[in-house]
């Protein structure tokens, strides 16, 4: 290519070292790169009949589903969804729809610059996997015919926990800390056996198990702003052995929106809570679930220090804390707000009834 810059340019060139001008000699010869154009959209399309809560597209081969792509809310049936990649994610994506009830649809190696609508509309019922690898190994295998038998020489503590999606139960971490064997009890009286590993989280004090054998329906959280004062509902087995086997309903309120040394993570509640409520849900008067029981005041300690005997001071951790666990776990729990009157306590325990289980923790 000849260079023409002109007479300057000419004595300029001339004044160069030798190698200098042959450099840019062969600049001038490679043509400019044109930028990348940036990626065309493509359409996600819900074909399963059913609203989608879950939307998750990464690129093939990823370990993980990534963020859920639905934050302004579910995909109705039939619904598309506009997705423009990044310059430098490629052709092939790995696309999962999430239904309410759970089961997904979702289809692999997918060539998105050839096919610009993918259509997914295969539904399957999916047992969760609760490890760091939700996508890889094989599904706990289901419970046998007559249930596991409690082994009569363990050491034993109890707690309680709450269905939250197909087969995944949520309690306490502290409710299954160092269990060698975990069980829990059905409201129809069945005993089913949790399946390792489980997924925990220490500072909130939450733990996810994998209970194969439908130990329950999943419960619905809360979306909307809990108020201090609101009134409350606790359900669970405190005290097992002693008080009723069965579970135990009790009233309060939201007293403080903050736990202990203004912990963000809990709730103070009025509730009366007794070791083995512990991992039991808290309702609304709408029967969502708002949080997570997790203790009480140790009453006899703060009477040692102040002289007086604390009243009905107790913890649970936030719904909303319980569902950014779960969604860290790869679970997505079902969601409403809680508008219009108010439901009669009789009915908010009928509703918790078939979800909420004893657990027995064998070690």
């Amino acid at each position: 290519m000849r260079i023409d810059a002109g007479a300057p340019g000419r004595d300029m060139l001339r004044a160069m070292p030798k190698h200098l001008r042959i450099v840019l000699a062969a600049l001038a010869a490679v043509p400019l790169l044109a930028q990348a154009p940036s990626p065309e959209a493509f359409r996600i399309i819900n074909g399963t009949g059913a609203e989608a809560v879950a939307l998750h597209a990464v690129r093939s081969g990823r370990a993980d589903w990534g963020s859920n792509l639905l934050s302004r809310g579910p995909l109705a049936a039939n619904g598309r969804f506009a997705l423009r990649p990044s310059a430098n994610a490629g052709c092939q994506f790995d696309l999962r729809l999430v239904l309410e009830d759970g089961r997904e649809a979702v289809l692999r190696e997918q060539d998105i610059c050839a096919n610009r609508e993918v259509r997914l509309a295969t539904v399957v019922a999916v047992q969760p996997r609760l490890d760091a690898s939700p996508r890889t190994g094989t599904p706990p295998p289901p419970s046998s015919g007559g249930g596991p038998q409690p082994n009569a020489n363990a050491r034993v503590a109890s707690g309680t926990g709450f269905v939250v999606a197909r087969d995944v139960v949520l309690t306490n971490q502290h409710v299954v800390d160092g269990c060698n064997r975990i069980l829990v009890r059905t409201s129809d009286g069945r005993t089913l056996a949790a399946t390792p590993p489980a997924r925990i989280d220490q500072r909130r004090d939450l733990a996810l198990l994998a209970v194969p054998g439908n130990p329950g329906p999943p419960l619905t959280f809360r979306t909307n702003e809990v108020r201090r004062g609101e009134p409350v509902v606790t359900y669970g087995f405190p005290l097992s052995g002693l008080l009723s086997s069965g579970p135990t309903l009790t009233t309060g309120e939201v007293s403080a929106l903050a736990g202990m040394q203004d912990n963000p993570v809990q709730f103070q509640i009025s509730a009366p809570v007794q070791p083995g409520n512990s991992g039991g849900p808290l309702f609304d008067r709408q029967g969502h679930v708002v949080g997570v029981v997790v203790s009480k005041l140790n009453a006899q300690r703060v009477a040692a220090r102040t002289g007086d005997i604390p009243q009905n001071v107790n913890f649970a951790v936030k719904g909303s804390e319980a569902m950014e666990f779960m969604r860290r776990a790869g679970i997505t729990p079902l969601t409403a707000e809680s508008r219009g009157t108010d439901r009669n306590v009789t009915e908010v325990g009928e509703s918790a009834h078939p979800s909420t289980l004893f657990i027995r923790c064998e070690r």
